[in-house]
């Protein structure tokens, strides 16, 4: 397959979660309405997703090593569409939640696949690059998916929203079977068995490096974290629009993904650049945090300024996302599958700790999001510094070191 094809087909399963997250956001009080449920229990629907999705997303990795990337990534798939069908059956709460919950154990195969795919293909520089333009094409869906989810509700009902989900499955599914290669060969696969499961994953658990990085990866993502999944009491209390209008926030979000993953894949061909793109990345999301508190505490949240800064934000981290994860990875070449589920299931985790129970209790103020922001960011700083400080003591005794770039 060619690397533009490539490019295409992992970007487009790196969507399954955000898309079946991100146009489920404006049909929220129309599923609370008919089900007769308040807001926070709703919410517990999109908690429910995020949480089945981390805790699946920390198999994938191992079942792909084991059995390849394709067949696991062909059978999540077809998990995803019974999820999807079924959701947009439910004739209560409950069965929504159980259908759900099928959805959120399948749709972590798409990011982790892939992003043991570009692993497994390609290295340094390389992988930067793809690994950026995966995200840039990727970050399409965060725009489409609300705005298409709001139309959906407005003209047909919130289970159309399902039904498109579904179609898009469909599609996908058969996406993947007919252009989706195999790329790790039987000869690199790891036996499945328990014993040797546990102690790859205990050579990882031990590994505070590792850790420190994946940690700061997934906190310096704090932005996209909190306004997601407060995206309907944003939209809604906050800036007082309606449902066909979450393009006012999802917008700026996706500019800043895209263009910042697009920088990071320019700056990757360069000496040094991954790491030029780290500390660049870190800049930004800081001093994008600092405009958003200050904007948000002096003034009414009104457009564009409650948002400019979101979209600003989302750049540095999406600059700087490539090579942080890159580098995390470095350390253990021989279980990319495994690494990539752990990163996401980090990720993952935090996103749905953000939206249960952070996001609640900041549907009232755009200060206080913004705060939750700017706290994500700077927790993220001193993790990142502590892993490249113990890297440089190990670069001083001469122990060899990934490298952002190499």
């Amino acid at each position: 397959m060619k690397p533009r094809t490539l490019i295409v087909v992992l970007a487009v399963l790196s969507m399954m979660g955000s898309i079946s997250f991100d146009a489920y956001l404006p049909a929220l009080p129309a599923i609370e309405g008919r089900f007769g449920i308040s807001a926070a229990v709703g919410q517990q629907s999109m908690t429910v997703y995020l949480a089945a999705f981390a805790a699946m997303t920390l198999f994938y990795g191992t079942l792909s090593d084991s059995f390849g990337r394709r067949p696991v990534m062909l059978g999540a798939l077809v998990l995803y569409l019974v999820g999807a069908i079924g959701s947009g059956f439910s004739m209560s709460f409950g069965w929504l939640m159980v259908f759900r919950l099928l959805q959120g154990l399948s749709a972590g195969a798409g990011s982790v696949v892939s992003r043991a795919i570009i692993a497994d293909r390609f290295t340094g520089a390389e992988a930067e690059r793809m690994m950026s333009y995966v995200s840039m094409v990727f970050g399409v869906a965060p725009a489409i998916a609300p705005i298409f989810g709001g139309w959906m509700q407005a003209e047909f009902g919130w289970r159309w929203i399902f039904f498109s989900i579904a179609i898009f499955a469909a599609g996908l599914l058969l996406l993947c079977v007919a252009r989706l290669d195999e790329s790790l060969p039987p000869a690199q696969r790891h036996a499945f068995h328990f014993t040797v499961i546990l102690r790859n994953y205990g050579r990882v658990a031990v590994h505070g490096r590792f850790w420190l990085q994946t940690v700061a990866t997934a906190l310096i993502y704090s932005t996209l974290m909190i306004y997601i999944g407060a995206a309907p009491a944003f939209i809604f209390r906050i800036l007082h629009l309606g449902e066909t209008d979450f393009s006012w926030l999802f917008i700026p979000l996706v500019a800043g993904l895209t263009l910042g993953s697009l920088l990071a894949g320019r700056m990757s061909h360069r000496p040094g650049g991954g790491d030029a793109a780290i500390r660049l990345g870190f800049i930004v999301v800081l001093v994008s945090a600092a405009i958003h508190l200050v904007v948000s505490w002096t003034m009414p949240a009104r457009l564009p300024w409650a948002v400019l800064p979101i979209g600003t934000g989302i750049f540095g981290a999406a600059l700087a996302n490539p090579a942080m994860a890159l580098r995390a990875m470095a350390y253990f070449p021989d279980v990319r599958g495994l690494v990539a589920s752990l990163q996401g299931c980090v990720f993952l985790l935090i996103l749905s700790l953000s939206s249960g129970l952070i996001a609640p209790l900041l549907f009232d103020s755009g200060f206080k999001m913004a705060a939750a922001v700017a706290i994500g960011a700077v927790a993220s700083l001193p993790l990142w510094y502590l892993s490249v400080h113990g890297e440089r003591r190990l670069e001083t005794a001469g122990a060899p070191l990934p490298s952002a770039t190499h």
